[in-house]
């Protein structure tokens, strides 16, 4: 009788989390999924026209120019947004620079603003007669200097890349920092009093324990990097010429702006399973590294 009042209780503080993210999460990605199946303009009756739809976003060029965009954003934030948070994390856990408190502040401050506000400012300084182009007019001393970059097919996404990075070091900085806390300095002053050095430290004690963040961190940028909308929207908005377009731009376009619901759905649905491969891999590579250490 125990046991049903204990299943039933788990039950009973289950079930609203369950509701919220069958009704939230799951229930709007299979909808997705069927819908993909389907030719609909959100107002008349919607035709079935099987795989038309992922036929046709394969041989978009500008689908594979937002699939190349956000790979590249995938590269950035785990290869460099996590590493660079984590050295950074270390040094200030470590106070091996001074006004660490400063400088933890000015490293997250970015992440507290509005992507809107950041990429706001970032035109401002990329633009024609911006910061930067002043800048480099002063270093050269050419005035008719212009950032030409935005015009390259294959750089445009560049500047892109760097205010991604950028802005997003900050929080798996402060998520680090506190994880490294946790860590026990007895660990680490055994390590010193054995003759270890910093470096040492960091790779042989810190970075092994930090190994299940490390991963969840990587977890948060896969996700977050295939969906990046927001910030690149309101710089570029994917111009010029789609040349920093990303898959979740492309697919408001068709959405919203084209009304086509089940093109949209589709590609929303390349977006998902990107997403669960790369996690998959990423969950497969470290389940390894876990053994090893």
């Amino acid at each position: 009788m125990r046991l049903i009042n204990r299943k039933r209780d788990y039950a009973f503080f289950i079930l609203p989390a369950l509701i919220i993210y069958t009704s939230i999460i799951l229930f709007p990605i299979i909808y997705s999924f069927v819908l993909g199946f389907f030719e609909w303009d959100g107002s008349s009756k919607a035709r079935f026209i099987g795989l038309q739809n992922y036929v046709k976003m394969f041989r978009e060029p500008v689908f594979w120019i937002g699939l190349r965009n956000n790979l590249l954003i995938v590269l950035v934030s785990v290869l460099g947004q996590i590493p660079l948070g984590f050295i950074l994390a270390y040094l200030i856990y470590r106070n091996l620079i001074r006004g660490t408190q400063f400088f933890q502040a000015m490293i997250f401050l970015p992440i507290t603003i509005s992507a809107i506000v950041v990429a706001i400012l970032w035109n401002q300084i990329f633009a024609p007669g911006g910061i930067y182009t002043s800048i480099i007019r002063s270093i050269t001393g050419n005035p008719r200097y212009i950032l030409e970059i935005f015009q390259s097919r294959r750089w445009a996404i560049v500047p892109i890349l760097f205010v991604i990075l950028w802005f997003y070091t900050g929080i798996y900085m402060v998520i680090f920092i506190a994880n490294m806390k946790k860590i026990p300095q007895s660990l680490i002053e055994s390590a010193f009093i054995d003759g270890a050095k910093e470096s040492q430290v960091m790779t042989r004690i810190v970075l092994p324990n930090l190994l299940p963040v490390v991963q969840t961190t990587m977890i948060f940028a896969i996700a977050g990097s295939l969906k990046s909308f927001d910030l690149i929207f309101a710089m570029t908005g994917g111009g010029p010429a789609n040349f920093t377009e990303v898959i979740a731009i492309f697919m408001y376009i068709n959405t919203f702006k084209y009304y086509n619901y089940g093109y949209g759905s589709a590609i929303s649905i390349i977006i998902v399973v990107l997403s669960l491969g790369l996690i998959t891999i990423l969950q497969y590579v470290f389940s390894r590294l876990m053994r090893r250490y």
